[in-house]
């Protein structure tokens, strides 16, 4: 190749470096990709994990953010094989008198199930749902001043509170119950300041567009992001990963679908001490310890409820949720452990055989923890499903290590790319005047240690590029 290969030059193929190039190939840039394994998509994969013919996905599996995503929503997804079946429940959230709350697609029905805190949940998420159109875009992007500061305002007066202290709206079981489970997808302790962020918006996701699970699996995203990329002009190569900027064809401007830590070790002698010195302090959350099982029937819930949920949370009351998240933010591993579990097989049917299920499941772990949670994930179901061991033919286990391995993004087994908490919420992974630009002109990073973080919704990608195209080409978006 010659010295002027590219325009752009996206190393990662992410959601967010997927969307990264989208968007500059679609302003006529010459745009490659480079992926370092042999599939593209990052989180977006699925296989063959366990049995022939059982599909599952190797990491996220249910996608409220991807279908709600403000930049993935501009793109024809649909006419690229990109199919999503809907579950008839959001989520579910069994307790050990065999009843269960729910996150439904209806906002009233939700909240009329909660029995007194049925006011109460009406006042947090009415507002919210309302306005999330209008606020989705500034949310999911970097700090700014928004475009409805009003109904900004109001979602953040919640958003950065604890999920602890947010909690106290509600008075029953169920209701905390269900709100802890939601905010638990921060993977913080739910004391912690800003961790009713996601659950408000993962809550607002499913009265709005819903919790998806794409037809055939998550790799089903990246292919349909992909097949659009190529389709306007865009290039992917696979199996070569990058160590350093040595190794790239030259190009006008690099972006980085990866965190602090590979950037440094690829790019570090390009930058300032400064920036250098933010990136070697940024910090990466608790990991992971997943499992997926090929099944020889559905999970046996004992409320119904979560038979019929794409995503059910595992973890009983508030007070053993939040017991659990703090032990494991402690570096402790709990004999308890609150369970993300989605059963895709329920609403799709090409993920096993026929007769047959999957499930997938994970729970928080400290970072870089090897101990193996499987005995504690699967008595945790077995809790709220008896019979649920009994239906196994098969599992896979991923510890951190392993996690990481498969993903190099997720460092200690952190799926979120880094923290989330209210010290890295507005400054992942600096404290810049734009968090996508380094310190060395032409290099941008774009993944999920930019704001606004962990999830499939390609905004990290969109908001990188947005940027480097103002500074480098003089494009406006």
């Amino acid at each position: 190749m010659n010295r002027t290969d590219f325009d752009a030059v996206v190393v990662g193929s992410g959601p967010n470096g997927l969307a990264a190039a989208i968007a500059l190939q679609q302003q006529g840039l010459s745009v490659l990709i480079i992926e370092g394994k042999a599939e593209i998509g990052g989180g977006l994969r699925s296989a063959e994990l366990t049995l022939p013919g059982f599909i599952h996905d190797v990491c996220s599996a249910v996608h409220p953010l991807a279908i709600g995503s403000p930049f993935f929503n501009t793109l024809p997804l649909q006419d690229h094989g990109l199919i999503y079946e809907f579950p008839d429940l959001a989520a579910a959230h069994p307790f050990d008198d065999g009843t269960a709350a729910v996150l439904g697609s209806s906002l009233e029905e939700t909240a009329s199930l909660l029995g007194d805190d049925e006011r109460a949940y009406l006042k947090l998420m009415k507002p919210l749902v309302r306005d999330w159109p209008n606020i989705a875009s500034d949310v999911l992007g970097p700090l700014h001043f928004p475009e409805h500061p009003i109904a900004m305002a109001k979602f953040g007066l919640n958003a950065l509170t604890s999920a602890s202290f947010l909690a106290k709206r509600f008075k029953t079981k169920a209701a905390k119950g269900l709100w802890a489970g939601m905010a638990a997808h921060s993977i913080q302790p739910l004391s912690n300041l800003s961790t009713s962020a996601i659950g408000l918006v993962l809550m607002a996701a499913a009265h709005l567009k819903g919790w998806p699970i794409p037809t055939g699996g998550s790799k089903k995203i990246a292919n349909a992001l992909s097949s659009y990329f190529i389709s306007i002009g865009g290039r992917i190569e696979t199996g070569r990963f990058i160590k350093s900027l040595d190794e790239l064809p030259s190009s006008k401007t690099i972006f980085f679908d990866i965190t602090p830590k590979q950037l440094l070790q690829i790019a570090g002698h390009k930058f300032s001490s400064i920036y250098k010195w933010q990136l070697e302090r940024y910090r990466y959350g608790m990991g992971v310890f997943k499992v997926d099982w090929a099944l020889d029937g559905p999970i046996p819930f004992t409320a119904p409820q979560a038979r019929q949920a794409g995503i059910v949370h595992i973890g009983n009351t508030i007070q053993e949720i939040t017991l659990s998240e703090k032990l494991s933010w402690q570096g402790k591993h709990a004999e308890k452990p609150f369970v993300l579990l989605a059963q895709q097989s329920l609403f799709d049917s090409t993920r096993a055989p026929e007769g047959k299920h999957t499930a997938w499941a994970y729970c928080h772990v400290p970072n870089g923890s090897v101990k193996d949670m499987t005995g504690a994930i699967e008595n945790q179901v077995e809790r709220f499903a008896p019979g649920f061991k009994e239906r196994i033919l098969a599992k896979h286990t991923m510890n951190t290590a392993q996690v990481e391995a498969y993903n190099p993004n997720y460092i200690g087994g952190d799926i979120n790319g880094g923290v989330i908490d209210l010290g890295q919420i507005f400054t992942r992974p600096a404290l810049r005047s734009s968090p996508y630009r380094t310190s060395a002109k032409g290099l941008y990073l774009c993944s999920s240690s930019t704001p606004p973080g962990g999830g499939v919704h390609g905004m990290c990608g969109y908001h990188a590029a947005k940027r480097a195209l103002k500074d480098i080409f003089s494009i406006n978006i």
